[in-house]
């Protein structure tokens, strides 16, 4: 069969670009669409409960504006989202590396399974009391936990996505000779993403979580600190303005960070397997 002209295939990698571009807005369409939904089932509980239990969401959003304002705000959140990504970026470096390497040796897979299991039957609230003991109150502790908290989700699907490769394509990678860093980014890694990407979202949501409560527990700054303030005064309203500030970084990490990056990665995943 006679190989596509370069001029057709460049024309269809673009259509195909386009697509996807097409298709995440229409996504984040969809992501606006349920967060106004979620925005009116909270106003509807809200005139329900009452002001003291659960704030309307425009009385928290207006908090929040005064917060960020009166320059509170943006303190608290970098700290918080410094830490979070500090002991987020550490779990998916070693996480990934470890997983990717117990993939390649079904004895590492074997043994790793157990303390696999180990690490995720630890509730976060035992590692954070841990961490406390051992760093005390600091970055230290807030970091550490979110790491081993979030380091076995990635491990595992580093592994999985290194222990379900064809191994039919690994043959034929090593049959036609290819260079080591050519099996890593042509035959590996196009299958890896496809179970590293979910678990690093899984992971980064969890870490925002665990943050924020070791902050309660173990700093008198970020989020998490400010917090506990608000819940001592019995100002609700301060509260769910914190929360919302929390879930908003979040997502514009999630939606203007890792969800781009993961299409284009997945773009380039399309590419490499019409390639070969």
């Amino acid at each position: 069969m006679r190989p596509a002209h370069p001029t057709r295939r460049s024309f269809r990698v673009a259509v195909e670009r386009l697509g996807a571009a097409g298709g995440y807005l229409w996504s984040g369409w969809g992501s606006v669409a349920s967060i106004c939904l979620f925005l009116a089932a909270w106003d509807v509980a809200a005139g329900h409960l009452g002001e003291l239990i659960l704030p309307r969401p425009q009385d928290a959003l207006v908090r929040l504006q005064g917060l960020l304002t009166e320059g509170q705000a943006w303190p608290e959140i970098a700290i918080t989202a410094r830490r979070a990504l500090a002991g987020f970026a550490l779990s998916v470096g070693i996480g990934s590396l470890l997983g990717l390497l117990a993939g390649l040796s079904v004895t590492a897979s074997m043994t790793a399974r157990p303390l696999v299991t180990l690490l995720v039957g630890m509730p976060p609230i035992a590692w954070l009391i841990l961490a406390l003991l051992w760093f005390g109150a600091g970055d230290g502790t807030p970091v550490f936990t979110v790491f081993i908290a979030c380091f076995p989700i990635i491990f595992v699907g580093a592994m999985q996505g290194t222990r379900t490769l064809d191994g039919q394509l690994r043959e034929l990678a090593r049959m036609f000779r290819l260079p080591p860093w050519m099996r890593l980014t042509d035959v590996i890694l196009p299958h890896v993403v496809s179970y590293l990407f979910p678990a690093w979202i899984s992971a980064l949501g969890m870490s925002w979580k665990i943050v924020v409560m070791a902050e309660l527990l173990s700093t008198e700054d970020g989020i998490g600190a400010a917090l506990a303030v608000s819940r001592s005064h019995l100002d609700t309203a301060a509260s769910m303005a914190w929360i919302v500030a929390l879930v908003s970084s979040l997502l514009a990490i999630e939606y203007l960070l890792l969800e781009p990056l993961k299409r284009h990665v997945e773009s380039w995943r399309e590419f490499a397997s019409s390639r070969s």
